[in-house]
């Protein structure tokens, strides 16, 4: 059998998403004869059928359905390589791009760049912004080299390495009747509220919709705005104090917890440099807390 090449593995899964040549040949860009003469070769290349083709229908066979599955794995995984082979190629001695969502790093970031940057021979650092969990897709796609990750989160795919956690604070409107008491436990959060999803932090009032907001700046306008709630990191909340706004403490709400993330392909000594040095430094902070609560 010949090497199956990562073209008409491109072209077959065109087909097999729209199920329709002439569909698939304008995402490709392709005439549709071309197109058929690939899934043709790619067929007799594997000694299978993998379309059942009339001229009104086109299906996926057995075959073809096991290899639609693998052959997107697979091409996501050349997509990743290629983009990292070609951003190492950028820079002498390449660049390391980290993915973190803003404010929710656990307030580490600074100190980790700062003493990863300090490393001889350390490669330049650029900071990517990401959306809520965002990071671990920008990952797997190559997009991303190592990523500082707040649970839960889909780790398929990634190497991960715990960090810290830290208690985590409720983010109310001023005017809110909970924001008067010093300390809140979660029965009384969710006496008035409930979760858009299970397992979010975000609480809306009981048969209400979560409203739309994309970044942290919003979130927090629209818990301003008195149109939901949010548990949300306490260095988060130290570094957001506004006056239309109050964080209260949760007393028995469940921790945040931080871990660094990167593929598990990677063969990188500067994402290991990056995580030996993240490790280390999430552990000095835990430290005093950890002698405290023994003490």
């Amino acid at each position: 059998m010949n090497p199956v090449e990562s073209r008409p593995l491109r072209y077959f899964v065109a087909v097999a998403e729209e199920l329709n040549f002439t569909r698939a040949a304008e995402r490709l860009g392709i005439a549709s004869p071309a197109l058929s003469r690939a899934i043709s070769g790619l067929e007799a290349d594997l000694g299978v059928r993998l379309l059942d083709r009339t001229t009104r229908s086109v299906a996926l066979t057995e075959a073809g359905a096991a290899l639609l599955a693998d052959a997107r794995t697979a091409l996501v995984a050349l997509d990743a390589a290629t983009r990292r082979a070609r951003r190492a190629a950028g820079v002498p001695g390449g660049r390391l791009v980290v993915a973190v969502k803003a404010d929710v790093e656990g307030g580490l970031l600074e100190d980790v760049l700062a003493a990863y940057q300090a490393e001889h021979a350390a490669v330049p650092i650029e900071v990517l912004f990401t959306g809520w969990r965002e990071q671990p897709a920008l990952l797997r796609a190559g997009e991303a080299d190592v990523a500082i990750v707040i649970e839960p989160f889909d780790a398929d795919g990634l190497d991960v390495e715990p960090l810290l956690r830290e208690p985590q604070a409720l983010a109310l409107p001023a005017g809110h009747p909970l924001a008067g008491r010093p300390r809140l436990r979660m029965a009384d959060v969710e006496a008035g509220h409930q979760q858009v999803v299970p397992g979010a932090h975000v609480y809306v009032r009981h048969g209400e919709q979560a409203p739309p907001f994309g970044d942290m700046v919003q979130m927090l306008r629209q818990i301003e705005l008195g149109r939901m709630l949010a548990l949300l990191p306490a260095s988060l909340a130290a570094r957001n104090a506004r006056p239309q706004l109050t964080w209260r403490g949760v007393d028995d709400a469940p921790e945040a917890a931080f871990s660094v993330a990167w593929p598990q392909n990677s063969h990188s000594l500067a994402v290991a440099a990056f995580v030996r040095i993240a490790t280390a430094i999430s552990a000095r902070r835990s430290r005093p807390a950890d002698a405290a609560e023994t003490a």
